[in-house]
């Protein structure tokens, strides 16, 4: 009998703000928000500017008056910041497992397939703790068979008072009320598009979704489509991909047939890598101005590892060069750190 998939998705709540409280414990309880580049319009706010009708990418001026008569605080975009925080956070993470996949700066998968059902949620709230008390950061955790339920999950674990951070839908009687009370746009990998699309024709939320002909969604989905139906019905279609996120980003990553620890020998490797991203990105006429250097143990090394460190670059670039010297000052970094 096949061993069921279980994933967990962690997501940070609040990503950047709870950054910010971090370094200003001040800001706890109170109303924040975090502004895009240039101070342009909001990118992530507490929850009790979302209580004061913030809305996500609302544009600053359109909301002075109601920043000035709330007090809300307001913050310029810190990346710098948020990347070190992130690696604190997925570094953390790895300790736990390293059956993990790094899908966003502020949200990473877990397999927990191995994990017996009766200690799934104790050792969730250990992640939760060991994640608040080593970082500041809060996280939420929801628990699923399939990445698209899991997605799920922790979208009602972070807005469910009774959840209160942490939902388990594997083998849960509530499983179809979570599905019909999440909006088909709040799925994960339905866009506008394809809502309209769905809402056109009566399918409004994840459960009218999964009960619906496949030729229906296929006819405007394709593979993809019934691929996010077998994965609401509980069933894994995507699995973990134990690299770091190559949603808009380019990811070369190699595992070694034995184990390098030589700085030089390092360092050729991570050349050889960065030209091929740089390659990637020339051809496809673009430039990076972030850059994500990661080094991990085997996985069946007696003590597992995880390191990394976010590189912000002065100027956007895909020249070669500059970007290996970027690399190696990266991989430096995380070897003065202590990497086992």
């Amino acid at each position: 009998m096949k061993k069921l998939d279980v994933f967990a998705l962690v997501d940070c709540n609040n990503f950047y703000v709870s950054c910010e409280r971090v370094f200003n414990p001040h800001l706890q309880g109170k109303p924040v928000i975090v502004l895009s580049n240039n101070d342009g319009c909001a990118v992530a706010r507490s929850n009790e500017a979302k209580a004061l009708g913030v809305g996500m990418g609302i544009a600053a001026f359109k909301i002075a008056d109601l920043i000035k008569e709330h007090d809300i605080f307001v913050y310029s975009s810190n990346y710098s910041l948020y990347g070190d925080m992130s690696n604190r956070v997925m570094s953390t993470l790895a300790s736990f497992t390293p059956n993990i996949e790094f899908y966003s700066i502020d949200e990473a998968f877990l397999d927990l397939s191995d994990i017996n059902e009766k200690h799934r949620k104790a050792f969730c709230q250990n992640i939760r703790d060991t994640v608040l008390k080593w970082t500041g950061i809060p996280v939420s955790i929801g628990i699923a068979s399939s990445k698209t339920l899991a997605k799920i999950a922790n979208r009602i674990a972070k807005k469910s008072v009774k959840a209160s951070g942490f939902l388990d839908l594997t083998h849960s009687p509530y499983l179809d009320h979570a599905l019909e009370r999440t909006s088909v746009e709040d799925i994960w990998g339905v866009g506008r598009k394809y809502s309209r699309y769905l809402i056109n024709h009566g399918i409004l939320n994840a459960l009218q979704l999964r009960d619906a002909p496949t030729y229906l969604v296929r006819k405007k989905m394709g593979i993809c489509g019934t691929k996010m139906q077998t994965e609401l019905r509980g069933h894994s279609c995507f699995p973990l991909e134990i690299n770091p996120p190559a949603k808009k980003n380019i990811s070369v990553s190699r595992s070694f047939k034995q184990g390098v620890t030589a700085i030089d020998d390092l360092k050729e490797a991570l050349a050889t890598f960065v030209s091929i991203g740089a390659r990637k990105l020339r051809k496809e006429q673009s430039v990076a101005k972030l850059m994500l250097v990661f080094i991990t143990t085997g996985r069946f090394a007696t003590r597992y590892d995880f390191q990394s460190q976010i590189i912000s670059l002065p100027v956007a670039t895909n020249n070669t060069p500059e970007l290996i010297k970027h690399a190696c000052c990266g991989v430096e970094r995380i070897l003065k750190r202590g990497f086992i």
